[in-house]
């Protein structure tokens, strides 16, 4: 269910915000109304044929295999996960909303619209958004669980030379 709702929510959002930029700005075009924030952020309409960040400029057919190999194991490790693993669920789903959002660019057009420009950083969009804060979920929710596993090894080491010392003292 919440896998359902992030990945059309992202997806939905990643398309409308693509279909305003293709119908307000011309290819090349960039627009921002703050003055103050021009020189660090714009928004600017680029199209975008190879992978992240402009990489691989002729490789849509295998970057688009790539993303419907990676759903798949998105959606099978998914059925995987314990229903109170919520953070990881969400983290999965932003990162397949985006996924398949820019799927639907490169089906669709052979090209993935990219908008959001952030100066001395590659021009991105919804989707790869999406898909950058899914890992940074993903990558949070490692750490914790690490955390809380190195947690439960100490509490276990200190119950264990606890019980060993009440054994010395008994003997003694």
């Amino acid at each position: 269910m919440l896998l359902g709702a992030v990945v059309l929510l992202t997806i939905i959002l990643d398309q409308l915000s693509k279909a305003y930029v293709v119908a307000h700005l011309d290819l090349y075009e960039s627009w921002m109304p703050l003055d103050w924030v021009e020189p660090y952020f714009r928004f600017t309409h680029i199209r975008n044929t190879g992978a992240a960040f402009g990489i691989f400029p002729e490789g849509n057919m295998i970057f688009s295999i790539i993303a419907v190999i990676v759903s798949m194991m998105i959606v099978y490790y998914y059925r995987q996960l314990p229903s109170e693993a919520w953070l990881v669920r969400m983290a999965l789903g932003l990162q397949l909303g985006g996924a398949l959002g820019n799927l639907v660019d490169r089906i669709r057009q052979g090209y993935v619209v990219d908008f959001l420009h952030l100066e001395h950083w590659p021009v991105s969009n919804v989707a790869d958004i999406s898909i950058v804060m899914g890992v940074v979920l993903l990558t949070y929710e490692v750490f914790r669980e690490e955390r809380r596993m190195n947690k439960q090894k100490a509490e276990a080491v200190n119950q264990d030379n606890s019980v060993d010392s009440s054994e010395e003292e008994a003997l003694c």
